[in-house]
Parts: C-alpha cells; sequence; structure tokens
C-alpha cells in the first residue's frame, strides 16, 4: 500500500480553489478504455463534485488514470472531502459491476495560484492523450470534456493558452 501522499502544512483545501487533480489506478491497470468503464465512473465523480460544491472544469480518462481540474464554488468546498467521494463513489460501483478494486490509495493534487490561468491549466490536461499517442487530435479523443463548458468550448478555449508551458 503506498503512503498517503502529503498536503501543504500552510493550505486548509477549504473554499474557492482550482485544483488540478489525479487519481490512479489500482496498479495502473487500464480501466479507462471503454465508455461503459468511463461513464461509470464519471457519473460518481459528478455525484461528488455536487455534494461537495466543486464543478469540473475539465477532465480526460487516460487508461490507467483521470486528470481534473476542479474549482470550488463555496466557502466550505472541501477539496479531501471531494476526493474521500469521488473514490468512494466510484469504486464502490465499478466493484459491483466488475469485481475487482477500482483505485490506488490517495491521489496526486496541485493547488492552481491566483495568476494561473484556468484554461492553461485545462490545455495540459486535453492534450495528454495525444502525448500518449491515443489520438492525433485531442478532439478525437472520447474520454476527455468539461462540464462547465462544451467540449468544442473547452477544445477552442485551450487553443487559445497555446503560449502555456508545463513546468512539473
Amino acid at each position: 500500500m503506498l503512503p498517503k501522499r502529503p498536503r501543504l502544512k500552510i493550505f486548509d483545501y477549504v473554499g474557492p480553489h482550482r485544483y488540478f487533480l489525479t487519481f490512479c489506478t489500482r496498479e495502473r491497470r487500464s480501466i479507462f478504455t471503454t465508455a461503459d468503464a468511463v461513464d461509470l465512473v464519471l457519473q460518481q465523480i459528478l455525484r461528488a463534485a455536487s455534494e461537495t460544491a466543486f464543478v469540473i472544469i475539465a477532465y480526460c480518462f487516460m487508461p490507467d488514470h483521470v486528470h481534473l481540474l476542479i474549482e470550488g464554488t463555496a466557502p466550505d468546498s472541501d477539496l479531501e472531502e471531494f476526493c474521500k467521494l469521488a473514490k468512494q463513489y466510484a469504486g464502490f460501483y465499478y466493484k459491483q459491476r466488475y469485481h475487482e478494486s477500482l483505485w490506488q490509495p490517495s491521489f496526486d493534487d496541485r493547488v492552481l495560484r491566483d495568476d494561473e490561468g484556468t484554461w492553461s491549466v485545462a490545455r495540459y490536461i486535453v492534450n495528454n492523450p495525444l502525448r500518449e499517442g491515443l489520438a492525433t487530435r485531442a478532439d478525437e479523443y472520447p474520454f476527455l470534456g468539461s462540464c462547465v463548458v462544451g467540449k468544442r468550448e473547452l477544445l477552442e478555449f485551450v487553443a487559445a493558452a497555446a503560449d502555456w508551458k508545463w513546468h512539473p
């Protein structure tokens, strides 16, 4: 079992903040390769987002992980509660259907600074399938999108952020 990833000690992860998240599948298995599996998990992530006052600005399901760009919409939007519920709900329904565990423990997170452009970070997420050779164009990849704008708008917004460079 992997140890829990450390969170920032000087930040409480509650409130109207933006986060870039990565949830990995157990043993990095290729699970998110069918619409059935992706839809099942996405619906539960959306349920958790609704219950914890988050919106999903961008998402991308890669075969063995999912990237999320989320934003709290209330003073009590709690990132750790969202992640706990999203993984718990999705893991439960996934196990019911497929009879195996879904997630690796913990998650990776990055709090976006005020000066970081939302659509610039979304660009990194949207381009992930292209970097991995899963598609030649983002609009061809079926497992990415946004819950605040349509897929076409998402791709237009990230194209406008073309000058952004990812620095891990």
